[in-house]
């Protein structure tokens, strides 16, 4: 939609583009970032700005869309929430929403209408998880994107530990979707208030009409506090997870936890409305099965809780929702004692030749038991996670306020910690470890601008004393898509200097230097570990300048003098990934404008005869990628993992996780694993992608980041994970937590 006439030319800064659609409250308009990233911008209208119980809402709306930022909403870019026309900018999801999209084509089955409720439950848990209540979940506020569902519009969400504001004389919400306690009472409301808008919306998006239709919005908003739901259309399969969101009493519905589990065990066609809903699950987390089950079924003789409600209407909803889990684990039990009698033990796995895969020499650590801390970083306002390299039974962890920890692996232990007083750099860790030396990053203090901005730090293994440090550049990202500006090879560390215009060799120890090597005029570049051999990856001011590195060159660097070998030109944009068969492997980026939209092809360089070759990928794989074993993984947003032979670019297998912008693999014990923000971590095959096991989250992180480094680090059979918030914990790979 253009541009009307009245309109602003740009806001904050932001050259519009385009109108995207205007409503009560504001006008949206498409945008771009300086860098070319499409953004949306929602202006509030000049009447409200003056309004100041109007301004406390969007500061509110702004504040709930800032906490859960990730892969099911749309993350907030910049806001302006005092200016005399407020107005804030989030990233621009592209595709209809779900009401343009049922008005056009009619409503969802099958397979589509399966992954849209998966989809939603998801979003609500990482909603729920951040303490937002969202208020008004609404077919016009699901967008479906091609990466799937993603929900918007938090103007009358309330944060659990925000005071709740009601206007006066108003209605806040839209009564086909809102609940009986929204109706009735909305000081009251809570995350299980968005369970039953959720329930309504899939009953919509599964017949094109709500469960409480009427000729009026106050008919409706009647039958939505006095009368049962018209389900006779659902397919069966979902009507009894639906009938469980949409009971009266806010207690008789499944969390948003619990309902995604009732949902990933719906059959992945879920058939049409006459589909019977008895023997439809399928098998998945026997233990979260087992728990849900035994949480929603009270023993007899407990005594009712706080707020429950004795009245056959309620007892009858509880009821029935317990009856669906109680089925899930009867199937559960039975499948899951099979798997213990041919595996021997959970999480274990059998080879081919019967050989456990939990590996020759994987062994525990002696002592091991299970454990969990926290490592706080010199600026504890400003949370990060860490990244963890195992030397024997040391642990040494870095990133955002901790330059570098030590940590007993076996307990959890710290015997020292090197903290960082700036503000860090999203994705910069630890640099690495040598035998004795363990290198890190500094962030300079604000009230402190004499100091370097960024310095790489050595700090002696043993004892934590600071050996050394030097200015670091910070242009890598730019380069090689990657936030790494330092590599330890051998026991030498390869920085780049402050100036962005050399390599640096140093002992890792001593700090002595062992070489310098200019850029090529003309570029930026950075150090590359390809295996035993240090490569630089170099690009063009212009390209840098214009944020599309499009043209990149590669040089190898001999480890012991610094010389440049001759150029090799590459077809990028390309990340480096890894090694294969002696080759350094890239994945191409495809861009859209400056952004990019995945990964469709491999690169393969063997830097001895300068030779370069190309393969397509079956498709664009968009998500964070990762390398191991000469396997490239791709982890998407929403957690579909798939392997790639780097050889070729054929597709090797795809699965379903269930962990949503997981980072990884890291391999070992016979499994890779992947782990998110919130400390979730997923076994997998490497044969096959076959689940092993999986574990409930650890820490309160938001899901949906892209590109982070991996978290899970092995020491023998000890998985190490970080999280969210310094969070780090440690688990036996053969007794992994049970889920719930």
């Amino acid at each position: 939609m253009s541009l009307r006439g009245g309109d602003p030319a740009e806001i904050g800064g932001y050259p519009l583009e385009a109108r995207l659609g205007s409503g009560g409250m504001g006008t949206v308009f498409l945008a771009r970032t300086s860098s070319g990233r499409p953004i949306a911008i929602k202006l509030i209208h000049q009447q409200f700005a003056g309004d100041d119980e109007f301004r406390i809402r969007f500061r509110q709306e702004v504040a709930a869309a800032r906490r859960v930022s990730g892969a099911f909403t749309a993350a907030v870019v910049d806001a302006a929430t005092e200016a005399d026309q407020p107005w804030m900018a989030t990233t621009y999801i592209e595709g209809p929403t779900l009401a343009q999209r049922i008005a056009a084509n009619g409503p969802l089955n099958g397979a589509e209408l399966r992954m849209l409720a998966i989809g939603l439950a998801e979003a609500l848990r990482d909603i729920h998880r951040v303490g937002v209540v969202h208020r008004d979940l609404k077919p016009s506020n699901v967008v479906l994107s091609p990466e799937g569902p993603r929900v918007i519009d938090f103007g009358i969400s309330r944060a659990a530990d925000q005071q709740t504001l009601t206007m006066t004389g108003r209605v806040i919400g839209t009564p086909p979707f809102m609940s009986p306690e929204q109706l009735q009472a909305p000081r009251g409301v809570g995350p299980r208030s968005d369970v039953f808008s959720l329930g309504t919306l899939l009953v919509y998006a599964a017949t094109g009409r709500g469960p409480f239709d009427a000729d009026s919005p106050y008919m409706t908003a009647y039958q939505v506090v006095h009368e049962e739901p018209s389900l006779d259309a659902v397919p069966g399969a979902l009507r009894t997870v639906v009938e469980s969101c949409l009971g009266k009493e806010p207690e008789g519905r499944p969390s948003a936890d619990e309902l995604l589990v009732l949902l990933r065990d719906l059959p992945a066609d879920l058939g049409g409305a006459d589909a019977t809903a008895a023997g439809a699950g399928r098998t998945r987390d026997i233990i979260t099965q087992h728990h849900l089950a035994t949480r929603a079924t009270p023993s007899p003789s407990a005594p009712a809780g706080p707020g429950t409600s004795g009245t056959p209407l309620a007892r009858r909803l509880r009821s029935r929702w317990r009856s669906v889990l109680a089925a899930a684990v009867a199937v559960a039990a039975i499948g899951g004692g099979v798997a213990a009698l041919q595996a021997g033990g959970f999480g274990a796995r059998n080879d081919s030749k019967g050989n456990s895969v939990a590996a020759p020499g994987a062994t525990l650590l002696d002592g091991f038991k299970p454990w969990r801390t926290t490592v706080q970083g010199g600026r504890e306002d400003i949370p990060d996670e860490l990244r963890c390299v195992a030397r024997g039974d040391a642990l040494f962890c870095g990133g955002g306020g901790v330059v570098a920890a030590r940590i007993r692996a076996v307990d959890g232990s710290r015997v020292w910690t090197a903290k960082s007083p700036g503000v860090p750099v999203q994705g910069m860790h630890l640099v690495g470890a040598t035998d004795d030396t363990v290198l890190g990053y500094r962030f300079a203090a604000q009230d402190a601008p004499q100091d370097p901005a960024s310095e790489v730090v050595a700090i002696d293994a043993r004892s934590g004393r600071e050996l050394w440090s030097v200015p670091s550049g910070s242009q890598s990202t730019a380069v090689t898509g990657r936030t790494q500006d330092a590599v330890v090879t051998g026991s030498t560390v390869v920085t780049v200097d402050a100036s962005n215009s050399r390599f640096e060799a140093r002992d890792a120890h001593s700090g002595e230097v062992a070489w310098t090597a200019s850029f090529p005029v003309g570029t930026q570049c950075a150090p590359v570990q390809a295996g035993v051999k240090l490569v630089a990856m170099c690009a063009a001011y212009e390209e840098l300048e214009a944020s599309e590195v499009r043209h990149p060159t590669l040089y190898t660097v001999d480890r012991a003098s610094g010389t440049w070998g001759r150029p090799i030109a590459v077809d990028g944009p390309a990340v480096p990934m890894g090694v294969a068969d002696g080759k350094l492997v890239l994945l191409r980026e495809r861009l859209e404008g400056a952004a990019s939209a995945g990964y469709d092809g491999v690169v393969r360089v063997a830097p001895a005869s300068r030779k370069v070759t190309y393969s397509r990928l079956p498709k664009t794989y968009a998500g964070t990628p990762g390398m191991v074993d000469g396997t490239l993984y791709v982890s998407g947003q929403t957690g579909l993992v798939t392997a790639l032979d780097p050889a070729d670019g054929r597709r090797k297998w795809s699965r379903q996780m269930g962990v949503e912008g997981a980072s990884g693999p890291v391999a070992g014990a016979g499994a890779l694993y992947f782990s998110s923000a919130t400390g979730r971590v997923v076994a997998l095959s490497p044969h096959d992608g076959t689940s092993l096991w999986a574990t409930d989250p650890q820490a309160d992180g938001l899901t949906g980041e892209q590109g982070a480094s991996p978290r899970v680090t092995l020491a023998g059979r000890a998985v190490i994970v970080t999280a969210a918030r310094n969070t780090l914990f440690a688990f036996d790979a053969q007794n992994p937590p049970k889920a719930g």
